[in-house]
């Protein structure tokens, strides 16, 4: 099904006022909506819980690599090439075994730097840093700890864990707002200490433009239902649309996200809201991204879209340490009891499932190539038990800006 069949379904939901409360009728059951077969995208919630995001300044949201890491910026211009690394769902509240043997493998890439492969300048963490709901005393066991022999800087976006807070009945009441830990460790006007290990960030925001020497990087925050805003509202849209607009032509532009718009997993599912919001975007500015990267879904998955003459990756990396056994892994959908195989035609004529990982943890390096003017995708995986990876990707994709 396409977004423009889902905008239309969408318009036909029901939606009271964010707050008013919402009351189940009896005779009209209220539940998750089932999925065909193939089908990467889940049906829209009826009832989006979005939790309101700290104020903030939307004039400068935006911050150059030049700025904050400058050694590294100079040394991706002389090179003509930037690598970084990425995967999301990182928190370990099971244990921070995988995630510990995440951050090893991708820091061995780091003292292996070569010509051919230089040093990555830093690690772009998809969300998702701290379950359950980003407190800010599980930041050490769960973030700094994992991460202390990483020798490069760390940005992220924030997941729904980041910015969810206690609702269930009986459960503990949370001591701090919503994205409270994320802001402080990432979001902080100036550095500080937390930890004898590493600063935390000075993000401008929750959603925010890392400016690099090859690519803009456009960075949102997709709430806790996988909406970019409340429902009559459109200021992380418009703020979206508007860095699209200005994004550098000569550069790659990725956009990063939580939530991915799709996925074929058993659990979660694509959603539709922010396909949609990407959608509208690339209609009302005529730019197509390079590439899209998500996580919130425990696996690697790598859809290929075609957009015009482009055919962009769609990638979920959501292996990142949260999901510390096999079982905790979400598994992709299966056909006849059967696993899928390469390159599957979903329900979406214009989208593919290359490939995908269910079975082991991994990450991603990516590399912009400001020479050839491409990005390279590799998916390293760590296989359970945690162990080092191999030294040739799992997966690999080249895309040209």
């Amino acid at each position: 099904m396409t977004a423009h069949r889902y905008e239309q379904l969408l318009r036909t939901i029901p939606i009271p006022p964010h707050s008013a409360p919402v009351t189940a009728q009896p005779h009209k059951p209220i539940g998750k909506g089932s999925r065909p077969a193939g089908d990467p995208s889940s049906p829209p919630k009826p009832y989006p819980r979005f939790i309101p995001l700290p104020p903030t300044n939307l004039n400068n949201l935006s911050l150059g690599l030049d700025v904050i890491l400058p050694d590294e910026a100079k040394a991706a211009e002389n090179a003509g090439v930037l690598i970084f690394h990425a995967v999301g769902d990182t928190g370990g509240i099971h244990g921070d075994d995988v995630e510990t043997a995440i951050s090893a493998a991708m820091d061995n890439q780091i003292s292996a730097a070569t010509a051919k492969y230089p040093a990555p300048a830093f690690y772009y963490n998809l969300g998702d840093v701290v379950y359950f709901n980003g407190q800010s005393n599980l930041y050490p066991s769960q973030f700094y700890e994992p991460y202390q022999n990483y020798h490069a800087a760390i940005f992220a976006i924030a997941g729904n864990h980041d910015g969810d807070t206690s609702t269930r009945p009986g459960d503990p009441v949370d001591s701090e707002p919503s994205l409270f830990g994320f802001m402080r460790n990432f979001c902080d006007a100036a550095s500080h200490h937390d930890s004898p290990y590493r600063p935390t960030m000075t993000q401008p925001y929750v959603y925010w433009t890392l400016e690099t020497p090859f690519a803009t990087i456009v960075g949102l925050y997709s709430n806790v239902d996988g909406t970019l805003d409340a429902r009559g509202t459109s200021q992380q849209q418009q703020w979206l649309q508007g860095q699209v607009s200005n994004a550098a032509k000569g550069k790659a532009l990725v956009i990063t996200v939580h939530h991915p718009p799709y996925s074929l997993d058993t659990t979660h599912g694509g959603y539709p809201d922010i396909e949609i919001a990407l959608d509208r975007v690339i209609q009302a500015t005529g730019r197509i991204p390079t590439a899209v990267l998500s996580g919130h879904v425990h696996s690697y998955q790598r859809f290929e879209r075609a957009l015009g003459d482009k055919k962009v990756p769609y990638i979920v990396a959501g292996a990142g340490g949260y999901a510390n056994t096999h079982n905790l892994l979400h598994k992709i959908e299966k056909a006849n009891g059967k696993a899928l195989g390469p390159r599957l035609q979903t329900t979406h004529q214009d989208l593919k499932l290359m490939t995908f990982n269910d079975q082991d943890p991994g990450f991603l390096r990516v590399t912009v190539d400001g020479k050839k003017q491409t990005v390279t995708f590799d998916y390293f995986v760590v296989p359970f038990p945690p162990s080092s990876p191999s030294a040739s990707p799992a997966d690999t994709v080249t895309v040209p800006w």
